[in-house]
């Protein structure tokens, strides 16, 4: 679970599927998550790391059912395991540092 919640990007997509399920693709632009000025390279980058390792990982952990097809993410079958840690975070969301999610 660290392992997943260790990336910001990765912790956002979790706790906005936790808010409300399910959730489409382009909610998690890169430019939706960032509020840093990023070029398009970063921006490209980002897109990439999303679709080819974020999305995968939280997938094959079961915490997002990812279904590039129809472009929804929604809860996995394992996201039960996870929410009360990220549950835990959002109500602790004052003590964490500025940069949290």
């Amino acid at each position: 679970m660290f392992d997943m919640l260790g990336n910001s990007y990765r912790r956002r997509i979790l706790l906005a599927v936790a808010d409300h399920n399910p959730r489409d693709e382009d909610e998690f632009a890169p430019e939706t998550f960032n509020s840093d000025s990023v070029d398009e390279n970063e921006v490209e980058q980002m897109k990439t790391e999303l679709f080819h390792s974020h999305l995968p990982k939280l997938a094959d952990a079961g915490y997002i059912a990812w279904d590039p097809d129809t472009e929804t993410i929604r809860r996995g079958p394992n996201f039960e395991e996870i929410a009360p840690l990220l549950e835990l975070m959002d109500e602790h969301e004052d003590e964490l540092p500025a940069n949290w999610p």
